[in-house]
């Protein structure tokens, strides 16, 4: 379950970067019924709400610790108070500052381990990157953390992190509509898990929003950079696709679903929820699991694509 919604406002910098309003109880119910129904892993980061969706994560699973899978992310400035997120000023300051920061999601998560922890920093240099994994393994060696990963849609990054004895997964964009077989393909050779966000391509894939949607000036989607990315590709296909992620009876966002665990068997989705109504959604989605061979195949020839299932 992607936590990234129930952050509520923030900035990214002077850019909104929250999905608007948002419900703390509604959120820690959604988080609880997750959990009544068979969800174990809640990724969040410090980034989100400028830590405001680790602290909700926190308190929903107080008591119930031992029931969930954390997967937090650092590398940024995180200003709670201004609910403000900016870069670090020097790209050395990321390495300098990751223990720090640890401490800090651990606090606000209120637990004493991260099961899985992020490099948020996508773009982070490349000849910066295993001083930072040196900085991961060392806190894995303290028990601060489980293991660790990088969320990242580069193959070379994610490839740089992979060398690290405790790296087992890279975080990276994928949906039916956003193909990512190079990923998927180092997934398979270094045995990586493959975390994917924006699953439903940050709510296109639900079939609930049109080109013509206009989102709240606080919620991330009202960036035109949102719709060029993420809305404008999928609509253009969505109602080719219809049918066959609709098929048995699924909703769109389960379909959407059954289309990434048929794509490999390390793909690991996080659909964002913030209400209990989506949570029960994403989770009758594993009642249903994957698509079957053929609709892969069909959905690769209205696609134009070639490859589909590993």
């Amino acid at each position: 379950m992607g936590c990234w919604a129930i952050g509520g406002q923030w900035r990214l910098v002077d850019l909104p970067a929250g999905w608007g309003e948002v419900d703390d109880a509604e959120s820690i119910r959604a988080i609880h019924y997750a959990l009544d129904h068979g969800i174990t892993f809640f990724d969040t980061a410090a980034n989100y709400g400028a830590g405001h969706s680790e602290h909700i994560l926190g308190k929903a699973l107080a008591g119930r610790r031992d029931q969930a899978v954390i997967s937090t992310k650092f590398g940024f400035k995180v200003d709670e108070a201004a609910k403000r997120v900016t870069r670090h000023e020097r790209d050395e300051d990321v390495i300098k500052n990751v223990r720090a920061e640890c401490e800090a999601s651990l606090r606000r998560l209120n637990t004493d381990v991260i099961d899985l922890y992020w490099l948020h920093v996508w773009d982070y240099p490349l000849e910066h990157a295993p001083a930072v994994r040196d900085e991961l393994e060392g806190l894995v060696r303290q028990g601060k953390i489980r293991c660790y990963g990088w969320s990242t849609d580069s193959v070379d990054a994610a490839r740089v992190f992979a060398e690290g004895e405790h790296c087992v997964a890279v975080q990276h964009d994928l949906n039916v509509v956003m193909d990512a077989p190079d990923m998927l393909a180092l997934c398979q050779a270094a045995n990586l898990a493959s975390v994917n966000r924006s699953p439903l391509a940050r709510g296109a894939l639900t079939g609930k929003y049109t080109k013509d949607t206009v989102f709240a000036a606080n919620d991330v989607r009202s960036e035109p950079w949102s719709m060029e990315t993420f809305f404008a590709p999928t609509l253009e296909h969505l109602e080719v696709l219809r049918d066959i992620l609709t098929s048995g009876g699924r909703t769109l966002a389960q379909g959407a679903l059954a289309w990434i665990w048929a794509r490999s068997e390390r793909t690991i989705p996080i659909p964002g929820i913030r209400t209990v109504a989506q949570a029960a959604d994403n989770t009758e989605a594993m009642r249903f699991g994957p698509l079957d061979a053929a609709q892969m195949r069909q959905i690769d020839e209205l696609l134009g694509r070639h490859v589909s299932t590993d």
